[in-house]
């Protein structure tokens, strides 16, 4: 039998794109049981189960907050928080670094799975794999922006270095882990994920006025969301749009902007003040700020967009695209790390940090029928190349190439 503990902490935080992962990828884990070999066709039979190649396998989540999760045969969770329980980063790095390598030692696990990077380093009887989103304070320090938290990231570079396997859910954060991290290539495997199931499914007329009705908005509007971090790099989808509104202003094929995302003008400059920019440009009757707008209602939010523009500095992976993609929504996003990996030929790319670029991109766009329809059309056909079978498939032979 082999026991597999995961750190499934961010199970916590499902509206965070870590938490998409971790939430999609342990129900799908759920379902690749079959039974046991002592049990009937139509019971499981038993704390633990068959599982490819004949092997017995028990699965333990790891968690700092309990959640609702209906766990089948061969799965529990043991929530638990070090002494120090105020959720901030010394809780944070307490609990990855010597509360849980002690409590997977004592529950005798085989293999570790962290499905983000984290500080954890097991002993080394334990087989640890690391799933790697991206390497963002790396590339920007800025976001290093106290001494806790330049601690925080070298000790998740040397727990990467110290892992048996790294999961890169990106080719591109695979190069980086590489060239910046000087991760050992030989360790590296790239698993690409997926969007939630919620974007794969088709949106009623019903639902689409429920969404627009609660935002006050009129379909076919151009969607700016994903987040208002600077690097998503909102402001120069703004300063796009002021500029083909001096030159077109309210012409048939320009319409009004939608920018969701919370706004936190206090974590400046690490996050984008859109309040203040679209004030500055004088944009206000243009644009229509959301703040956090919940999961339920974004695939609806998409589908009535005229397009998506996403011209994002950096992404490991880059949800929000196939996320529009699923929705059968034409994308404008950045030609930049790992973005024309996942949008390949069936989206328009342009230079991110280029305001004029970016505006001469979006004209091309909107005022073509045909390129909007072309883009709707490849656009949702590329999005089922992403799959959470495919990714857990992956997931589960490297488990058991590991413990071999």
């Amino acid at each position: 039998m082999i026991k597999v503990g995961i750190n499934a902490s961010f199970l916590r935080k499902q509206n965070t794109g870590i938490g998409q992962v971790n939430i999609n990828f342990i129900k799908k884990l759920m379902e690749f049981r079959i039974p046991a070999r002592n049990a009937s066709h139509n019971e499981a039979g038993g704390s633990n189960f068959e599982f490819l190649n004949n092997k017995e396998v028990e699965f333990v989540l790891y968690l700092e907050e309990d959640v609702d999760l209906d766990l089948p045969d061969g799965f529990s969770k043991k929530v638990f928080l070090p002494v120090y329980k105020r959720d901030d980063l010394i809780r944070k790095i307490w609990w990855e670094m010597f509360s849980l390598p002690r409590i997977a030692k004592r529950d005798k696990c085989d293999v570790f799975l962290s499905l983000y990077q984290s500080p954890t380093v097991m002993p080394k009887k334990i087989k640890h794999i690391i799933v790697a989103h991206d390497i963002i304070p790396k590339l920007f320090p800025e976001y290093l922006n106290n001494w806790r938290k330049k601690i925080y990231q070298w000790l998740i570079e040397r727990a990467m270095k110290k892992a048996n396997k790294i999961i890169a859910v990106s080719h591109r954060t695979e190069k980086d882990l590489i060239a910046h991290l000087e991760i050992d290539a030989k360790k590296i495997t790239v698993c690409h994920v997926d969007v939630d199931e919620i974007y794969k499914k088709e949106i009623s007329e019903k639902e689409s006025q429920r969404v627009l009705k609660k935002y006050n908005l009129e379909a076919g509007y151009i969607y700016s969301g994903g987040g208002l971090e600077v690097r998503k790099n909102t402001e120069n989808v703004l300063r796009a749009y002021k500029i083909l509104f001096e030159a077109y202003g309210h012409a048939s094929w320009l319409p009004k902007v939608v920018v969701s995302g919370k706004m936190m003008p206090q974590l400046a400059p690490l996050v984008t003040d859109v309040e203040a920019v679209v004030k500055g440009l004088e944009l206000e009757s243009e644009v229509s700020l959301l703040d956090f707008v919940p999961q339920e209602d974004l695939p609806a939010l998409y589908k009535n967009a005229k397009v998506f523009v996403y011209p994002s500095l950096y992404e490991g992976f880059g949800l929000p695209v196939l996320e529009a993609m699923s929705q059968g929504t034409p994308v404008i996003t950045s030609k930049t790390s790992s973005l024309p990996e996942i949008g390949s030929d069936s989206v328009v790319y342009c230079d991110p940090k280029s305001v004029d670029d970016l505006a001469m991109v979006m004209k091309n766009v909107l005022m073509s029928n045909h390129l909007l329809s072309s883009l709707s059309i490849k656009g949702k056909e590329r999005a089922t190349h992403f799959s959470w079978d495919k990714f857990t498939e992956k997931m589960i032979n490297i488990i058991i190439d590991l413990k071999k």
